[in-house]
């Protein structure tokens, strides 16, 4: 298949191209940028004028559900709707049934994915086995067949020691080592931010210092062992600065943080809606806007959806008898245009967190457009907008952005230079 992008704007932040220009796919990869290659005849042509031509998106967590909650979500359902939001490659938590801690389950995983043909999924391994966090599941045979990354999760470990021991072996095989941060006694019983709010709602609080105490902790084990890490959902302003801290001492740690983290703060709780029940939680407003500081600089690299579909049932009971999560994968970029829209970060540095940055965090093969690299590509229209949930892919509606009205409209989905979404 040879496709033509005829005139979009180009932004690639990897290589820091913003023109205007042709594209070229042939045999799944790039062929040629502005000029097509000799003897260039295009099967498929894409008239992309006034539209932007980025990477795909590629996005760190999106739960997949499958195997072992189908009710919530399959692998098909839910690459279908991260292509519709323009994301080529997803990486997908350990959290399945059974827990993805031998490589037959990561198998399944890829194997199934292959099946649907949408989104290129990397699935990230359980460090412990059952995340448990007490005996080291098999890490270098789930390498082997396919796992990007290791983590545990909100889990927590029996103790420092084996925490530590864990990391050093990860290290050994140069493997990344993926953090949640929560100090689980600090957080126990907890289902919001502890403040003004969760006192007002009667709602046991989640203290900042349930990330901040587990964080540090984890950087000096981190520096202590010399094992590559990245830390996901950071949700305070003190843990941005903790991670910035440990990037200057030249540690090699990147972070990520959930898009409604950058948009929303825990007086949307106020209304006890269960839409808005998250874990680790909502923070307060000077919370995100340290967060969103944090990704203007680069100390937080990557934005990710933080995807979790669930069935309706899951909630609609009383707001501490729900389960935790947000729908989102497919509203990633719209979501992301708020922050445009509103003046705090210019488009290619939101790409570049959207793309780049989450790539070279887990080392993936994405989140370029150059010469001889894959050809998965989002075009979108920055003039247009998105009604949330008008053609919804996901399993899981538990969205709260749902009805709004976003900025941005993805037009094409191309994963290895084939159309695979087109609105």
């Amino acid at each position: 298949m040879r496709t033509h992008i005829l005139g979009a704007r180009l932004i690639d932040p990897a290589s820091g191209q913003d023109q205007i220009t042709d594209l070229f796919f042939e045999s799944g990869k790039v062929a040629a940028i502005g000029k097509a290659p000799a003897g260039f005849e295009a099967d498929k042509t894409v008239d992309a004028k006034g539209l932007v031509a980025a990477p795909g998106l590629v996005d760190l967590s999106v739960a997949l559900r499958e195997p072992g909650y189908s009710r919530k979500g399959s692998i098909a359902s839910e690459t279908l709707a991260a292509v519709s939001g323009g994301v080529t490659s997803l990486c997908c938590p350990p959290l399945t049934r059974p827990i993805l801690d031998t490589p037959a389950v990561a198998e399944l995983i890829l194997d199934r994915a292959q099946e649907a043909g949408h989104a290129k999924v990397f699935p990230i391994g359980a460090l412990t086995k059952g995340l448990a966090g007490e005996q080291l599941s098999e890490l270098v045979a789930l390498r082997d067949v396919g796992c990007v990354a290791f983590g545990n999760g909100l889990a927590s470990f029996v103790s420092n020691r084996v925490q530590r021991r864990a990391l050093e072996y990860a290290a050994t095989f140069d493997l990344t080592v993926v953090f949640h941060s929560q100090d689980a006694s600090l957080a126990e019983g907890g289902l919001a931010h502890e403040g003004p709010t969760a006192s007002f709602l009667g709602l046991a609080g989640i203290p900042e210092s349930a990330e901040t105490v587990a964080l540090a902790r984890d950087l000096l084990l981190v520096e202590q062992s010399g094992v590559r890490a990245h830390f996901s959902q950071i949700t305070s302003a003190r843990g941005a600065e903790l991670i910035a801290q440990a990037q200057a001492r030249g540690l090699p740690v990147t972070a990520d943080v959930a898009m409604y983290q950058l948009i929303l703060t825990d007086e949307a709780l106020i209304d006890f809606s269960s839409l808005y029940h998250v874990q680790p939680p909502l923070r307060t407003r000077a919370d995100r806007d340290g967060l969103r500081e944090a990704v203007k600089s680069g100390v937080i690299s990557a934005i990710s959806s933080h995807h979790q579909p669930h069935e309706p049932d899951a909630k609609l009971a009383p707001f501490g008898a729900t389960e935790p999560g947000i729908s989102s994968v497919e509203l990633l970029l719209p979501l992301a245009m708020t922050l445009v829209q509103d003046g705090l970060l210019d488009l290619p540095t939101l790409l570049a967190r959207l793309t780049a940055g989450p790539a070279r965090a887990l080392r993936l093969p994405a989140g370029r457009l150059a010469v001889g690299a894959p050809a998965d590509l989002v075009l979108f229209d920055p003039q247009a907008s998105t009604l949330a949930g008008e053609t919804w892919k996901s399993k899981g509606d538990n969205c709260p952005f749902i009805g709004h009205c976003l900025p941005g409209k993805v037009r094409y989905t191309l994963v290895d230079g084939r159309i695979i979404f087109q609105a």
